[in-house]
């Protein structure tokens, strides 16, 4: 009988395993991703999701009586899709210092009214967090702290005090008796965040999970991590920035893409109720400035985009992007050098988004044109003026998604007239200018017809 082997290795992105290491996965083709792994001993499984419960018909499942938990944190329930799911797992990601536990501080805060609440840390002592719930004003007395890294310890104290919400922080200090690798591998953050889901579901108690994050900026620990959970929401904007955005790339039970913004003060994190007018209330009117209407999940948001063309002194002109994929900028700035006749192989080109925004729609590649093709030839745009629209590689200006929301976001922001495709004309019912455009180089001579 041949001996099991003392570990193996596992892909960190696809799971698949090994018995030796491989620098390229077989089934999903990633490079370097496997890691090795302790073999498990033979134990039996004590956090079965279901034991009891027989298979029964969909329709005879109740769904009336699992209403949503509001956390009273109005932004927070809106990234969550309506508040906290009875049973559901949430995991927050995002870079050390961002204000991932400060906002679950204060969340607990306004949960706390409604029940106990059970904080559990791995990384700080009760002394520490009592430091810091103290000036963020957070010392209700229903919010219990727990230091605690074993899993089963932590599961026993929440099927006991059957809390309103716990907080795990963070899910890489935890270890389960069930593997015996050291807290932080990838087999244990998979096993214990199994662990706490099966509880989560069992007890219909809702569990957040802080995850620290790698220095590529995702969730450390194994993909697989993401799919166990109901949710994972991202923190962006660096720290040292004033404001503080949550995004949901995952959520079963509401939108992916839904965003919340946030700005850091001294006591904590207080929500921007209106984005739009925070983001744009230091614009600028110098050339190189443009108003682009974007939509983040359900959203609207009025963003300015910074563009900056400057002669180079290097053989390859730089292209230097922040808060927009550098590939989208470059292949704006084929489009322009094909279709606008204007040359940019001896500048340098820097775009900016505002904020410390990150944004992915293609509804804003208009605003980028107008940017950059403001700062080259050292026109502003006119102060009253937003833009949306989607370029495509043939110069074409092509339609995007809820233009009349978009609209309607900068009418009650005092713009007067909106440049937009063609396409979209006829959705708009707000009370704005409408100024459509098919072409690349339409909208050029549109804003610049003398240059």
């Amino acid at each position: 009988m041949a001996k099991k082997p003392a570990s193996f290795f596992s892909c960190t992105e696809c799971g698949a395993q090994s018995p030796k290491w491989l620098g390229r996965c077989p089934d999903c083709n990633a490079w370097n991703s496997f890691a090795q792994e302790d073999v498990a001993p033979q134990t039996t499984q004590p956090f079965a999701l279901s034991a009891t419960t027989a298979p029964m018909p969909i329709d005879a499942v109740a769904t009336d009586s699992a209403p949503r938990i509001s956390t009273n944190l109005p932004n927070l329930d809106r990234v969550l899709g309506g508040g906290l799911v009875l049973g559901g797992v949430t995991l927050v990601g995002g870079e050390p210092g961002v204000g991932k536990s400060t906002l679950l501080l204060q969340a607990c805060e306004e949960l706390a009214k409604q029940g106990r609440v059970l904080y559990v840390s791995g990384e700080e002592s009760p002394h520490q967090i009592a430091m810091r719930a103290r000036r963020l004003g957070t010392t209700n007395p229903n919010i219990h702290v727990y230091t605690e890294t074993s899993v089963e310890r932590i599961i026993g104290e929440i099927e006991k005090m059957r809390p309103v919400v716990a907080i795990i922080d963070s899910i890489q200090t935890m270890h389960t008796a069930g593997n015996s690798s050291m807290p932080g591998s990838i087999a244990q953050v998979r096993d214990s965040a199994g662990a706490l889901m099966s509880t989560a579901k069992r007890t219909s108690i809702p569990i957040f999970l802080i995850g620290h994050i790698t220095k590529e900026g995702t969730i450390a620990g194994p993909k697989s991590l993401e799919h166990i959970v109901d949710t994972v929401l991202y923190f962006e904007g660096d720290k040292f920035q004033n404001y503080r955005v949550i995004r949901a790339y995952k959520n079963r039970f509401g939108p992916v893409n839904e965003v919340s913004i946030y700005q850091m003060h001294d006591d904590g994190l207080e929500e921007v109720a209106n984005p739009s007018a925070a983001l744009i209330s230091q614009r600028s009117s110098a050339a190189g400035s443009a108003i682009v209407a974007a939509v983040e999940g359900t959203r609207p948001l009025l963003i300015e985009v910074q563009g900056l063309v400057s002669t180079t002194h290097f053989p390859s002109p730089r292209r230097m992007t922040i808060g927009i994929d550098s590939n989208r900028v470059s292949l704006l700035l084929a489009v322009l050098e094909r279709k606008s006749g204007g040359s940019f192989l001896t500048h340098d080109v820097y775009v900016n988004l505002a904020g410390g925004l990150q944004i992915d729609e293609p509804a804003i590649d208009l605003g980028v044109v107008a940017a950059v093709l403001s700062s080259q030839r050292n026109t502003p745009i006119p102060f009253d003026v937003a833009i949306f629209g989607e370029v495509g590689l043939l110069g074409e200006i092509r339609s995007v998604s809820q233009p009349d929301l978009r609209a309607r976001e900068a009418a009650t922001l005092g713009f007067r007239r909106l440049i937009l495709p063609r396409a979209n004309a006829a959705d708009i019912h707000a009370d704005i200018e409408v100024i459509p455009v098919a072409r690349v180089e339409e909208f050029a001579d549109l804003l610049f017809p003398h240059k």
